[in-house]
């Protein structure tokens, strides 16, 4: 590992500059016109043919060398979040409300960093397409990619991501063979009864009461319907109903959020959910209307791909750095969606578990006052350099 850092050490801090741009000018789903003009305009510049506006604003880069028809995929995300940041940092966002608080701008520069070192330096015999996608953030940009013809137009046999993660050691690797994140599935429950008189129950259909039965009733879906050794979540994230203490209201509306990471237990959560609003409303004389909404799916990382990806992280950061099979995350990510059309695999690198004073790189992401570790830029650099040189192998 050391003598390729020392290699990079040279481009680090302007990445560093870079990375602190891109969170300083923060933009959501499919509004990173900033972000994507910069990648645009850096890949063009170190010889990469650019494509632009396949999914609205994603970008891919494509880079030939040799002679190999091999073809290999690099996917970073863009977008940032709706949440005001409270970091402190000197290049907080100067965008009200929106905050890089995922380290999607991180993701960007490694990737970046690892263009321009492969441009100058790259030894590989294939084909290289670096994938800079909108809309990661519940937005389904990679399916709008994939829509638009992105594997029609740049195939891959293999495509490859990497996330930061909070409370992991920093420049530490975590990779995982098989189901390695949720799906996470968006339902909307609402409960419709007879609104009446809070003084007069009796000539009413309350849906609140029956809501609150719902709630209940729904945990016993992970607890009772779902194998013991199988990972399943059902939240009820919100519920609204009524506006006064003695007004019976018309209707009552559960919000939840419901993950897994097996297809299989991914149908039997909408089966039993669905039945169990039934039954629930039938029993209070209510009617239950469901809105289904399937999001991103069961993210399932490919046997020979992450024994490649383990490969490349033990030889560059070392065997005590590399957990080979973490454990499963229950969040999810639209990466899935790629996964489910190209062989690859989603990997980790630690931020930093605060250890070292750095409180912002320990904080977890989708927080006011997280931020990406820096530290990782050189590190995710040459791992993307190294496993491209790897998988590209002449």
């Amino acid at each position: 590992m050391g003598q390729m850092l020392e290699g990079l050490l040279p481009q680090v801090d302007e990445f560093v500059a870079l990375r602190r741009e891109i969170h300083r000018f923060p933009e959501l789903a499919f509004e990173e016109h900033r972000t994507s003009a910069l990648v645009a305009e850096k890949l063009a510049l170190w010889g990469y043919e650019v494509h632009r506006g396949l999914g609205g604003t994603g970008v891919v880069g494509t880079l030939r060398r040799g002679s190999s028809a091999r073809r290999l995929g690099l996917r970073a995300d863009m977008d940032a979040l709706p949440i005001a940041e409270a970091s402190g940092r000197p290049w907080a966002s100067a965008c009200a409300g929106r905050m890089h608080a995922c380290g999607h701008d991180g993701h960007t520069a490694m990737l970046l960093a690892a263009a321009r070192q492969l441009a100058l330096h790259g030894q590989f015999d294939g084909t290289l397409h670096l994938i800079f996608q909108p809309a990661e953030e519940g937005a389904g940009g990679a399916l709008k990619m994939m829509e638009e013809g992105l594997f029609d137009l740049f195939p891959c046999d293999a495509v490859f991501a990497m996330h930061n993660m909070p409370g992991v050691p920093q420049g530490h690797l975590w990779l995982r063979e098989g189901a390695a994140m949720a799906s996470s599935d968006n339902v909307t429950i609402t409960l419709h009864g007879t609104g009446g008189h809070g003084a007069m129950p009796h000539k009413a259909a309350d849906p609140v009461v029956a809501a609150a039965s719902l709630v209940m009733a729904l945990q016993t879906v992970v607890s009772r319907n779902v194998d013991p050794q199988a990972a399943a979540v059902v939240t009820v994230g919100a519920l609204h109903a009524g506006q006064a203490n003695n007004v019976i209201p018309a209707a009552a509306t559960l919000e939840l959020s419901v993950r897994a990471l097996d297809r299989e237990v991914r149908r039997t959560l909408r089966e039993r959910i669905h039945a169990l609003a039934a039954a629930q409303a039938e029993s209070f004389g209510v009617r239950a209307e469901v809105d289904w909404r399937d999001g991103y799916a069961v993210l399932v990382n490919t046997p020979a791909e992450t024994a490649l990806a383990r490969e490349v992280a033990t030889a560059l950061v070392g065997p005590g750095r590399v957990n080979p099979q973490a454990p499963a995350l229950t969040a999810s990510e639209d990466f899935a969606f790629m996964l489910e059309r190209v062989p690859g695999c989603y990997l980790f690198i630690g931020n930093g578990d605060g250890r070292d004073g750095n409180a912002a790189s320990a904080c977890m992401v989708h927080n006011p006052g997280y931020d990406f570790n820096d530290d990782n830029l050189a590190i995710g650099c040459a791992y993307w350099v190294q496993l491209t040189q790897t998988y590209l192998a002449g």
